[in-house]
């Protein structure tokens, strides 16, 4: 008799817990631009600086690591992220000596944290993971992590979108045939939007639940022109934007996140100077004048990514923020050129991408666009580009869906 009540309470047991696996939906968090930790391993013959290392016993954090971006330092992190366009083969490769590679494929824990010391400033998908936690889910086994080489675009980040396919199908499987849920945020949108694109449909309803996405820059945004212009300090008053100017504009991510024309008439000006008006069809002249060749090759590397913008063919969820100042166009004072400062004329959006980029997605809930699948959107006044990671809005209605 004991044992007939041992069996049945197993039983009981297994099949409580295998409709608890199927009623949630595993997870897969996509980062965007910078969202995914680097590790460097250096053998190198010359360095920019006497303070610079030339070489490394193993891999070592170069990204996020604040040791790194103080005064002087930063130029050896410079020299070594930066990265070297072919015009011939159309693909970028790192400084000689200089191997980096992205640790932590399908484990969350680097793209929740980008400083391995898990300090605050490298908080990233820390908050979301830990609220889904609180649903039931289990870190690496319902909630991944598919971190990438985000100084790259698409064409060259094929191995991404393979192993990304090979992590769901596995993912599915892991939690009872279970559909995911890819989370997204910024530029992880708009590569969780290529490698839906890439798959068939039936593999989409077999295998993805839903998209959430995060400040996604569906139709690209404003502050990749103002990057490569000025370059970026990452919102801190210790880096200075022109040093961090020179390894930024090296990386085809940020020719891929320039406007599209799909979102920005012909007839908008993006620079303004007493000389010329550039607009979003005079990129190359811009570029030129700009004396940067290769970010001119990169877009149209690029370019082709920005003009296809069909429903990914998933159910979707558009979160973004707006009613933040966020760059609309470059002001070039009479008498002053492109290697001048510009004054930033500003208008709306989430203090890094534009507004009408953001809500892009809501094209998606037009009947032709959405074979069957619906479109929904949560525009959030005042959530910053990085802050909406942390929103409490954000947190309850991710709760919200994944409960259902």
């Amino acid at each position: 008799m004991t044992s007939i009540k041992l069996s049945f309470l197993i039983l009981f047991t297994c099949g409580i817990l295998a409709r608890n696996s199927l009623g949630l939906s595993p997870v897969i968090l996509i980062p965007g631009d910078g969202g995914s930790q680097l590790e460097a391993k250096l053998n190198k013959t010359n360095v920019v600086h006497y303070i610079c290392a030339k070489t490394s016993p193993d891999y070592f954090n170069i990204w996020l690591n604040l040791e790194l971006l103080v005064p002087f330092v930063i130029d050896c992190w410079v020299d070594n992220l930066k990265l070297e366009y072919d015009n011939v083969t159309r693909t970028t490769k790192g400084p000689s000596g200089v191997d980096i590679r992205i640790p932590g494929w399908g484990n969350p824990e680097p793209v929740e944290w980008l400083d391995p010391s898990h300090q605050s400033t490298g908080a990233y998908f820390n908050t979301i993971a830990d609220s889904l936690v609180k649903l039931g889910y289990q870190r690496n086994v319902s909630i991944l992590g598919a971190p990438y080489d985000f100084r790259k675009a698409p064409n060259e980040n094929g191995k991404f979108f393979a192993d990304l396919k090979t992590m769901v199908e596995n993912t599915y499987n892991a939690n009872n045939k279970s559909s995911v849920t890819l989370l997204v945020h910024s530029m992880g949108g708009l590569m969780a939007m290529h490698f839906l694109r890439l798959q068939p449909q039936a593999w989409k309803d077999q295998y993805i639940r839903r998209l959430i996405s995060l400040s996604t820059p569906w139709g690209g945004s404003m502050k990749a022109v103002k990057v490569f212009a000025i370059g970026d300090d990452l919102g801190s008053l210790m880096l200075r934007e022109s040093i961090m100017r020179a390894q930024q504009i090296t990386c085809p991510s940020l020719a891929w996140l320039l406007p599209s024309p799909l979102f920005w008439k012909p007839t908008e000006v993006l620079v303004q100077t007493d000389k010329y008006n550039y607009t979003i069809n005079d990129f190359q002249r811009l570029f030129t004048d700009m004396e940067l060749p290769d970010a001119w090759e990169m877009r149209k590397d690029t370019e082709k990514y920005t003009k296809d913008f069909g429903a990914p063919g998933v159910e979707v969820h558009c979160i973004y923020g707006y009613n933040i100042s966020t760059v609309e166009r470059l002001v070039y004072k009479p008498g002053t050129w492109l290697d001048g400062y510009p004054t930033l004329a500003m208008g709306d959006g989430d203090g890094t991408v534009n507004l009408r980029s953001l809500n892009a997605c809501e094209h998606w809930r037009k009947k032709r666009f959405r074979n069957g699948n619906s479109v929904k959107s949560l525009a959030l006044p005042g959530a910053e580009h990085l802050k909406i990671l942390h929103d409490k809005r954000v947190l309850d209605y991710i709760q919200l869906v994944m409960k259902n």
